[in-house]
């Protein structure tokens, strides 16, 4: 697909200093569009959505809330730790509010892998299919993402 002149504006908001000091394109040097046109072909080969894929984000952090910070058991063999930082974020695609500074990390006690997400990552994932680029310090690979939140594809 061709990049559109609105997607080149967004991806020059994703360099690096302008909304976070590392940015959120990494060392990948395609336009956005063919990032986010492989990563929905990633998730559409898995027959998931970036909305299911945000929704089980959301239900993850939202358990790890009661946690204060600290590790909790979350059914059926997971450790969540909800952390806040200060400060705010805006979507680097223009969408209106700002997005406070939460990590989620997920420790899947079943295969023992772990993986760190955002608010942000949440809303860019859900709203436009958006992992990072990758080289990017918070890329999320979507297929680790499902297989370690053990995302599955919904039943007919």
């Amino acid at each position: 697909m061709k990049q559109t002149v609105q997607l080149a504006r967004i991806q020059e908001k994703m360099r690096p200093g302008i909304i976070t000091r590392d940015g959120f394109i990494g060392t990948d040097r395609r336009n956005l569009i063919d990032i986010l046109v492989e990563d929905d072909a990633t998730v559409k080969r898995m027959d998931l959505t970036h909305d299911i894929i945000a929704r089980r984000m959301i239900d993850l952090r939202d358990a790890g809330l009661g946690g204060l910070g600290n590790f909790i058991s979350v059914t059926p063999h997971f450790e969540v730790r909800v952390d806040s930082v200060r400060g705010k974020l805006p979507c680097p695609f223009g969408d209106p509010g700002i997005f406070p500074k939460t990590n989620t990390t997920v420790n899947n006690l079943k295969t023992g892998q772990t993986i760190t997400f955002t608010d942000l990552h949440i809303h860019m994932i859900g709203s436009h299919g958006f992992y990072e680029g990758k080289g990017s310090s918070f890329r999320l690979e979507p297929a680790e993402l499902v297989s370690i939140l053990e995302i599955e594809k919904p039943h007919d």
